[in-house]
């Protein structure tokens, strides 16, 4: 049974009874306990954490999913896969234990021909949490399934909780037995290769306090709904069901197996070295792909150095199966063709998708050649100092500095006859994991009490806003939060949180700064700084009282701030002409990647593999300008997400979009699905100046601009520099870029010039400083602080005239140039003073802390400097007693 059948009869199975299906979200969801998606249940937390209602009772999807701690275990095992498919149900205050059961033991043993999976059911195993007697006792109530084929574990295995206070629960999980060929008898508590665990249905039904029930700790309540959470593993279903050994085997990943293959000459299984590298280039060709697809950019941090590491992982194990040419666009292509009947964005897509591949991999190629310089260089001086193992640091560098796997290091490092101080890489690896766990364990921390707010959107539900029509309106106090506790009453001089039932006030979402403003009501008045939505649905008025009280359930009237309103929306529809434009001029690869409406002020990230050409830009401005001269209509709307995309609406990676969305057209030259506020005509921007642009990271740029009266301001700002220039320089404005670089080129051949004059005027000084040497255990030891305007280049050729004056005496040169609060330094030695063992660069740690500096350099010529000129003199005294001392 081929994967995408799997997904269809999944869904088919719970659509049936009456679930929901939603799509799977992005990778990449707003969550701060999250980089990335890692299972089914991700997108439905707001519904079990109570923070909005649910908007219906069942749902199931199949949710792409990326995990990554274990990285470095893919294709070591045929177990660990970066992306995976997880098909879930799920009930939200609805059915619960029995339910659950029950639609999953009908689905698994139905017959294939009645559009089940059609498992044995002599060969389901199950295990339950050892307190959750209920639940063995229905799966021998609704499955029949023995007592002996039932086994209890303790919360490590059969617990679930998101790590943080919160809702969790017990869990059972359901096993296949693969047969006696795949390990030991006894079910999973004696061997989890032979029994495959398929489906985990965890039953969310207790609140968990600081300590988790998994290590014994118990809940502190129940939940007032109890919910449902199951997550079948698909790719898991699919290797046993296609009867193939693991799911580097199955139909959706052998194909990229069969691609290196014919890359290689190399023949999967005939090698266990290389079926390793195999299974790593298709695992993570999947995983690059989808992450791409959702709009990652390859970069130094956070997911982007995720995407990184895994694309280096491809080419790596690519380039030791002897494939040195670039793949990662081939990989891409059967990846895409595999995919895309269950993802078809991907193919949409895929020219972008290969192109941030294309210029990953040649930047990696690049880079390897600048490691393995690095790696040549460690190994002779490991050779040098007699040793025959390359220093786990050294191995570490090249793994976190230029991506070089530890793998790859030990056979450059075997070629070599060298070993790899493997424990030594392994340590500095795991410090660098706790790190990482820290990090993750800082950001669980996102998940704060929200309970007061929970309660209040539980209680009057969502905020009505009125905002895109209405820029006043009358309202409710429905709450007031003073230092994060509820309160009766605000006061002047108080600092709040104010919820009304109703309000005009745009909240922070999608880039859109928050309208600010003022409440007034009867009793007092406040001023409002800014406007959040701390739980989804809820906008939260963050206020100064400026006079009077506010009260609980009084009525105030908002009126929001309309020049500075009026200021943004111009910002955010240019943005979305802006975003046009540049996608007009690269494709869909130019996809937008973060953006800043303020007053004013715009700010638009886009993704992008290569160079941004300044010509471009230049064209995009005058694209945008040219089209605000059409003075369309802007028009906003809601329809169905499908609908939506059907007309060519953009959606933008990493929001989440329900069924029914609010689209902006501005004619067909820009259609944007966006909940933001716009102009009513595209005329009253007035003008789009783009005043800045730059790369913000490997694949991501950056262009800023202003909007209206602020982009004219900056244009008259400009002319007047224009202007003054022109009438300093004397002549026409147009002729200021020659007159310009005639003036800069007079004044770098004056600046050479005097350089010159300087240098001779200080290397007139050689000869009486080189009068100054003082025999020193028969050594020439000039030391000496060289006062004047003389910089580092011309100190140096100073130590080298006066060295050069020395002659064939073993001569010591030590040049110190005070340079306000910081120093430079020089040190320089004859041949003869090299041979009685001085080296220039050796000398310096005798008195570079004198001085408060460091440097080095060779053997003839050393430099550096301090931030203690104060010291010179000890550190000439100090120079000389290294001299003295030989």
């Amino acid at each position: 049974m081929e994967t995408h059948e799997i997904n269809k009869r999944f869904l088919a199975h719970f659509q049936a009874k009456d679930h929901t299906p939603v799509p799977s979200a992005s990778l990449i969801l707003d969550d701060p306990t999250l980089l990335f998606v890692n299972a089914g249940m991700v997108q439905f937390k707001p519904y079990f954490l109570g923070e909005v209602p649910p908007p219906y009772p069942r749902a199931t999807s199949i949710q792409k999913c990326v995990r990554t701690g274990d990285i470095d275990e893919v294709g070591k095992t045929t177990r660990h896969n970066t992306f995976f498919q997880m098909a879930g149900n799920f009930s939200f205050g609805d059915y619960f234990k029995e339910g659950a059961i029950a639609n999953a033991w009908e689905l698994i043993t139905k017959s294939q021909d009645d559009g089940g999976f059609g498992f044995d059911p002599d060969r389901i195993w199950v295990t339950v949490y050892e307190n959750d007697s209920e639940a063995a006792g229905l799966w021998q109530k609704v499955a029949g399934i023995p007592s002996d084929r039932i086994q209890a574990r303790d919360g490590r295995d059969n617990y679930w909780d998101m790590g943080v206070p919160g809702p969790g629960g017990p869990c059972s999980e359901i096993y296949y037995d693969r047969g006696p060929g795949f390990g030991r008898e006894g079910g999973p508590v004696v061997d989890e290769d032979r029994y495959l665990e398929i489906w985990n249905l965890v039953f969310m039904q207790d609140i968990r306090g600081e300590q988790s029930p998994k290590y014994g700790h118990p809940p502190i309540g129940e939940l007032p709904k109890k919910n449902i959470d199951t997550g079948m593993g698909v790719e898991r279903v699919a290797y046993l069901l296609q009867g193939v050994e693991n799911v580097y085997e199955t139909d959706l990943v052998r194909p990229v197996i069969a691609r290196a293959e014919e890359f290689s000459g190399r023949r999967y299984g005939a090698d266990h070295a290389d079926d390793v590298r195999f299974r790593v280039i298709a695992d993570h060709a999947r995983s690059g792909v989808m992450l791409i697809g959702d709009g990652v950019t390859p970069g130094n941090e956070a997911r982007g150095y995720v995407l990184r590491r895994l694309l280096r992982r491809i080419v790596r194990s690519v380039r030791l199966l002897g494939v040195h040419e670039p793949v990662l666009p081939e990989f891409a292509a059967v990846v895409r063709d595999a995919m895309a009947p269950s993802y078809p964005e991907i193919a949409r897509d895929f020219d972008r998708i290969s192109e941030v591949m294309r210029v990953e991999e040649e930047a990696f190629l690049q880079t390897l050649t600048s490691g393995s310089r690095i790696f040549d260089l460690a190994a002779e001086e490991t050779k040098k100092a007699g040793g025959n193992v390359l220093a786990g640091d050294r191995a570490f560098q090249l793994h976190d500095t230029y991506g070089f796997p530890i793998d790859l290091t030990l056979e450059m490092a075997s070629e070599q006859g060298l070993s790899v101080d493997e424990d030594g890489f392994r340590t500095l690896m795991e410090e660098q994991r706790q790190r990482a766990k820290a990090d993750a364990a800082a950001r669980k921390k996102g998940h704060g009490d929200l309970s007061v707010y929970r309660e209040l959107l539980e209680r009057h539900g969502e905020t009505d806003f009125l905002g895109y029509t209405d820029l006043q309106a009358t309202a409710k106090v429905i709450g007031l939060l003073k230092d994060g506790q509820g309160v009766p009453v605000v006061r002047e001089g108080d600092k709040a949180e104010l919820i009304l039932d109703r309000t005009p006030f745009y909240a922070e979402s999608g880039g859109q700064v928050a309208d600010t403003g003022v409440l007034l009501g009867s009793g007092g008045e406040a001023k409002v700084v800014d406007v959040q939505k701390i739980v989804p649905g809820l906008w939260v008025h963050r206020v100064e009282v400026i006079a009077g009280e506010i009260g609980l359930d009084t009525e105030v009237t908002g009126s929001v701030d309309q020049t500075r309103r009026g200021s943004i929306a111009r910002s955010h529809s240019a943005t979305h002409l802006v975003h046009a434009a540049v996608r007009g001029a690269y494709g869909r690869r130019a996809a937008q990647a973060g953006s800043l409406n303020s007053p004013g002020r715009m700010r638009f990230d886009f993704t992008t593999p290569g160079p941004v050409s300044t010509d471009v830009l230049t064209e995009v401005e005058e694209e945008v300008n040219d089209y605000l001269q059409n003075d369309v209509e802007v028009q906003a709307y809601t329809t169905t997400k499908d609908k939506a995309l059907e007309l060519g609406a953009v959606a933008l990676f990493g929001e989440k979009y329900g069924d029914n969305v609010r689209v902006v057209d501005m004619g067909e030259y820009s259609r944007e699905l966006c909940g933001g506020t716009h102009v009513g005509r595209i005329g009253e921007l007035g003008l789009v100046k783009l005043v800045s642009d730059s790369s913000i990271g490997s694949g991501v740029h950056r262009v800023e601009a202003l909007v209206g009266t602020d982009a004219l301001k900056h244009v008259r700002k400009e002319q007047l520099l224009v202007s003054q220039l022109a009438n300093t320089f004397k002549v026409p404005s147009d002729q200021l870029p020659s007159r310009i670089e005639d003036v800069l080129s007079r004044l770098r051949n004056a600046e050479k010039e005097i350089a010159q004059l300087r240098t001779q005027q200080v290397l007139g000084s050689a000869g009486s400083l080189a009068d100054k040497a003082t025999d020193v255990q028969g050594v020439a030891v000039v030391a000496e602080k060289v006062d004047g305007d003389i910089d580092a280049g011309a100190l140096r050729s100073l130590a080298q005239e006066v060295r050069n004056r020395l002659g064939s005496r073993p001569g010591v040169v030590a040049l110190f140039a005070p340079q306000g609060e910081k120093l430079s330094f020089v040190v320089a030695t004859t041949a003869a003073a090299r041979d009685k063992g001085f080296a220039a660069g050796k000398l310096v740690p005798s008195f570079a802390e004198a001085v408060g500096g460091r440097g080095g350099g060779k053997p003839d010529l050393a430099q550096g400097g301090g931030s203690n000129p104060a010291g010179i003199e000890q550190a000439i005294t100090a120079l000389r007693g290294a001299v003295a001392a030989g």
